[in-house]
């Protein structure tokens, strides 16, 4: 989706490369989300609309749908595990 590598490495962790930054994610039956506390990892697409779409065809769940906010738009989603992310584009500005 966004053009990232992965290798796993047994059955409980996958690494992950080619995104900018390398590392990896670990099993567990935790989820990290903003109402808990956690940090919230944010990606970058140039195309916010079409990633939606290709999280929300992954399984992956809208938590807020997108809205602008200086400097962008962005949208918070849920993996299939629960775990929050969010995307954000400095594309189609014109547009919100």
């Amino acid at each position: 989706m966004f053009g990232w590598k992965f290798e796993d490495f047994g059955l409980e962790y996958t690494a992950f490369s080619e995104a900018g930054i390398e590392g990896g994610f670990y099993l567990s039956d935790l989820a990290a989300s903003t109402e808990k506390g956690s940090a919230l990892t944010v990606f970058y697409s140039s195309q916010l609309e079409a990633t939606m779409e290709k999280i929300l065809a992954s399984g992956g769940l809208v938590l807020k749908d997108i809205f602008s906010f200086p400097g962008g738009r962005r949208f918070h989603f849920a993996d299939p595990n629960g775990n929050e992310f969010a995307v954000w584009s400095d594309q189609g500005l014109e547009n919100s």
